[in-house]
């Protein structure tokens, strides 16, 4: 049998000579060879035990620095710091990113290959420069400087380094005046009532009426509802999340998760009307639960199929996009609706710190990007009205 797989290390297997059996075997990545494929250590023993205290002496005594520090460079120390110190603690799409960080800006770069000890900040600014030229964003290098800082942060707190340089290191300047799509109240209108009796209609009215993420409407659950008070809960979110052996993908599954952040678990008021369709919803939701029987599927899921089950993730937005094309209007993604109901709220004078907790942004300046962005007229409008006092005399 199969030994249990701890946090960063290898599965203990049995280790065989011609069919035999001779006893446990296991390994740990401690950097990669001159081909760019990873170099793993082994270790063997007579039983499994013997073979998980092998791995943790060595893995202590790579702790305490005495296992030829000077030889680590970044990409190693990366992907050990991501998968012995990181994995466990982070949610499944939160590591896929830092991942895709390693394996696009890390990997077989002229950064990942530098020494831990040798580095320093003009190394970083030099990488940094390069990604730019090659057309990478502001905003991801500014992602890929952040991992590097809390993972050269560990580093420097074991004593790999004496200093975290991702700290000293100037970022490029990031542009916040791209456009944030959102329907005006002209446009709304007509996806309306293009939507009528369209599969998912209660959805994209949900969404609208409520600024949900897809992941969290496709969560929403009907003990989530409070009918009395015309209130909803944000408990939980749907997300489509890679499933990993060692660094490679095997799968993908669709999980519950808690919400986003901790901001995003909240309480929000929702719009007597929504709350009489999602009433009306419920009972014939109900009907088709005892038409579908078994082959129903009953997770008490609000916005789901025919047969309970969960809505594909990219279905909403492909049907959107049709829709919108079909009323001559700009193409969006999904999250466009977010954006359209913080927009509503900040056109009937909502104050930007309830419209933050109503969308659940964990901080108040997202939120004022938004409302930077699409509230432009208004500001206009409202300059506009003081002119009077500028009157020629």
């Amino acid at each position: 049998m199969m030994g249990k797989r701890a946090n960063g290390e290898g599965t203990i297997l049995p280790y065989k000579v011609k069919g035999v059996q001779k006893g446990w075997r296991t390994s740990i990545m401690i950097g990669f060879k001159p081909d760019g494929k990873p170099d793993r250590k082994q270790f063997y023993g007579k039983t499994q035990k013997e073979v998980k205290e092998k791995l943790e002496d060595y893995k202590r005594k790579m702790s305490m620095g005495v296992l030829n520090e000077e030889n680590i460079t970044i990409q190693d120390w990366f992907y050990t710091w991501l998968f012995d110190y990181r994995k466990q603690d982070l949610k499944p799409k939160s590591f896929d990113r830092y991942h895709g960080i390693y394996k696009n800006y890390i990997l077989n770069t002229n950064l990942g290959k530098i020494k831990l000890c040798d580095l320093r900040t003009t190394h970083l600014q030099r990488h940094y420069k390069n990604l730019m030229d090659q057309g990478v964003t502001p905003t991801t290098i500014k992602q890929l400087n952040t991992n590097l800082k809390t993972c050269l942060g560990e580093a420097e707190r074991q004593g790999y380094i004496l200093k975290n340089w991702c700290k000293l290191v100037t970022l490029p300047k990031i542009d916040n005046d791209k456009e944030i799509k959102v329907l005006t109240h002209e446009e709304q209108t007509k996806f309306l009532a293009a939507i009528k009796g369209h599969e998912l209609e209660l959805l994209f009215i949900v969404a609208l009426g409520t600024g949900l993420r897809l992941g969290e409407l496709l969560g929403l659950k009907w003990c989530d509802i409070d009918f009395k008070n015309n209130e909803l809960t944000v408990n939980r979110s749907i997300q489509r999340v890679p499933i990993y052996e060692g660094d490679k993908i095997v799968r993908y599954e669709v999980i519950e998760q808690t919400p986003k952040t901790k901001n995003s678990s909240r309480t929000i008021s929702v719009p007597v009307n929504i709350i009489n369709k999602l009433k009306k919803y419920k009972k014939e939701q109900n009907q088709l639960i005892l038409y579908a029987g078994e082959a129903y599927t009953n997770n008490n899921y609000v916005l789901c199929n025919k047969l309970g089950k969960i809505i594909d993730d990219k279905k909403p937005g492909r049907n959107l996009k049709s829709i919108l094309k079909k009323l001559n209007i700009e193409p969006m993604k999904f999250h466009a609706l977010r954006h359209t109901y913080a927009t509503r709220l900040f056109e009937a004078g909502v104050p930007p710190k309830t419209v933050q907790h109503l969308m659940g942004h964990a901080d108040i300046q997202t939120t004022m990007n938004i409302y930077t962005h699409v509230m432009k007229g208004e500001k206009i409008e409202a300059v506009d009205k003081i002119n009077n006092l500028f009157v020629e005399v």
